[in-house]
């Protein structure tokens, strides 16, 4: 059997005016053995996978520290989604990951930082955050742009790129 192989990923990032974010990442997946269409066609098939994919991405983010102002802000994968994008040939899992800081008025940071490798596969990062906010820099590594007045900040990564050790946003809330 040839295993799925990641394609391409999607991350979101939505932050509230309470420091909670809510973090939606999406991977696609080539998958010609068609593995993850018979484990959805499988209820206990997919209840376990999607327990081992929650406990897997648990285990690395445990390993990220993700800091806003400074301090832990302790992210935690809440649900784990798989499904097919319209072929059995490529599927997807959904997570989404919760965690929250303290804000204050004037420039915030938010920190994450993690092991370093190579990106085997593209993704884009986008990062919106709510009104009266504004995002001033960003350090990811890569090119980004910040847009709608600065509420939207996005980057992408091409395969091969070295990612990891620290990336840091600084926003100004008023």
């Amino acid at each position: 059997m040839i295993e799925p192989q990641p394609i391409y990923g999607f991350g979101f990032f939505y932050m509230h005016r309470s420091g909670l974010v809510d973090q939606i990442i999406i991977f696609e997946y080539w998958d010609p053995d068609h593995y993850y269409e018979e484990v959805i066609r499988n209820e206990d098939k997919l209840r376990g996978e999607i327990e081992k994919l929650f406990s897997n991405m648990q285990y690395y983010l445990d390993q990220e520290k993700v800091l806003i102002n400074g301090i832990d802000a302790d992210p935690r994968v809440v649900s784990v989604d798989i499904g097919l994008k319209g072929k059995p040939e490529i599927a997807y899992i959904v997570f989404h990951i919760v965690f929250k800081g303290e804000l204050k008025r004037g420039v915030n940071v938010y920190e994450n930082i993690y092991e370093e490798e190579i990106a085997e596969y593209e993704y884009v990062v986008y990062w919106f955050f709510p009104e009266n906010v504004k995002v001033l820099r960003a350090e990811v590594g890569v090119p980004y742009y910040i847009e709608n007045d600065g509420r939207t900040l996005f980057f992408k990564v091409k395969p091969g790129t070295r990612v990891g050790g620290r990336e840091a946003i600084y926003f100004q809330l008023e």
